[in-house]
């Protein structure tokens, strides 16, 4: 049976001083999920462990994010995580200080048939 996907939702999240780069990835990631609802797991009469959910976090620095944090955050499913270059790094402009921005985007998906 081919997975189809149900739900691409996006979210941005920030660590704005410390640069923190899980912490912004953790956020653009509740940011995503806050912008979604799967009530039609429900309606539909499906089993939310068998869910999908592909994780792809963008940021400048994606060795510094800790994935397995990340996976853990997501309450459903069968979670995977991948972290790939994008975001975005404001530096202060004394160089003391680093704004992390992270990009998420979080895709649902069940086996159908």
């Amino acid at each position: 049976m081919p997975l189809k996907r149900f739900i691409l939702e996006m979210g941005t999240g920030n660590d704005l001083h410390g640069g923190d780069y899980t912490k912004a990835a953790l956020r653009a990631v509740q940011d995503a999920l806050h912008h979604s609802s799967l009530a039609f797991i429900r309606s539909l009469g499906l089993n939310s462990k068998e869910m999908q959910v592909e994780v792809i976090i963008g940021v400048q620095e994606p060795a510094k994010v800790d994935a397995e944090k990340v996976k853990a955050s997501l309450p459903h499913g069968q979670v995977t995580v991948k972290v790939i270059k994008g975001g975005l790094n404001v530096p202060e402009g004394d160089g003391h200080d680093l704004a992390v921005i992270a990009s998420a985007a979080v895709a649902v998906r069940f086996q159908m048939p």
